[in-house]
């Protein structure tokens, strides 16, 4: 089980930037994919982006182009770097793994989770 934390949210306007950033602790970091959901008020919990051990990245739709995730295996540590912020992605942002496995399904199947981070977007 890897222990997971989470930083970096807060308040932001519309249009700004936040990056947030997930430090794990507890196994060997290299061999788990990870990734970040969020979950807004009344809404359940949906997928926002993942990155395995290589680098390779994937993002829901409503994120691409303004989301950028990535990981330093080194620091044990990946990184949601969040541009032109909209209200519409308030929610508690999760960080997450699982244990690598030969088929890749990025938006299912993780069995590790933090506690989250708060990001609000308002004026």
């Amino acid at each position: 089980q890897l222990q997971l934390v989470e930083s970096g949210g807060g308040l932001v306007q519309p249009g700004g930037s936040l990056k947030l950033a997930c430090v794990a602790s507890g196994r060997t970091f290299g061999g788990y994919d990870m990734a970040w959901f969020r979950q807004a008020p009344g809404k359940e919990r949906e997928f926002v982006s993942a990155v395995r051990g290589s680098g390779f990245a994937v993002y829901e739709d409503h994120v691409k182009g303004r989301f950028t995730i990535s990981r330093d295996n080194e620091k044990n540590t990946i990184y949601l770097q969040m541009n032109s912020l909209k209200p519409e992605d308030t929610a508690i942002y999760y960080c997450t793994a699982k244990p690598m496995t030969t088929h890749y399904t990025p938006r299912t199947g993780y069995n590790n989770w933090g506690r989250g981070t708060q990001v609000t977007v308002s004026l």
